[in-house]
């Protein structure tokens, strides 16, 4: 693997943990729940886009990230089916806060997206630690 290429999996996973920390922040601060909808979904998405970095993959749009994070690391057995489905649930959320009028996640929706994003960073992180 190229140092450029190695460079560019750091980044986004560094993004990723960034961004889980700033929905974590927001979530402390007691900040709306669309922002840290969307920044903890965000963080999952960074983390998918290292890991698609590491297999040599550069999808253009947030479905196809999800697509090809299925087909290269659940299916193959890399990732539980469960990240799949946190995956799946925080773009489906992220979606309707974001582009939706009216739509008002709830607070229970908002934590659980919380508690895949930390776990699901966690995840991807180790998984490139043990590889990089």
């Amino acid at each position: 693997m190229s140092e450029e290429r190695k460079a560019l999996i750091l980044y986004r996973l560094e993004m990723a943990k960034a961004t889980l920390e700033d929905a974590l922040v927001l979530c402390r601060e007691g900040r709306s729940h669309w922002s840290i909808l969307n920044r903890a979904y965000y963080a999952m998405f960074y983390a998918v886009l290292a890991l698609l970095t590491f297999v040599g993959k550069a999808p253009s749009k947030h479905s196809g990230a999800i697509t090809l994070f299925d087909e290269h690391f659940v299916k193959s057995g890399e990732f539980p089916l469960e990240m799949s489905k946190w995956l799946h649930r925080a773009f489906d959320l992220r979606q309707r806060s974001d582009y939706r009028e009216m739509y008002f996640p709830n607070a229970a929706q908002v934590a659980e997206v919380l508690q895949w994003a930390k776990a699901f960073v966690a995840q991807v992180e180790a998984y490139l630690s043990a590889r990089l």
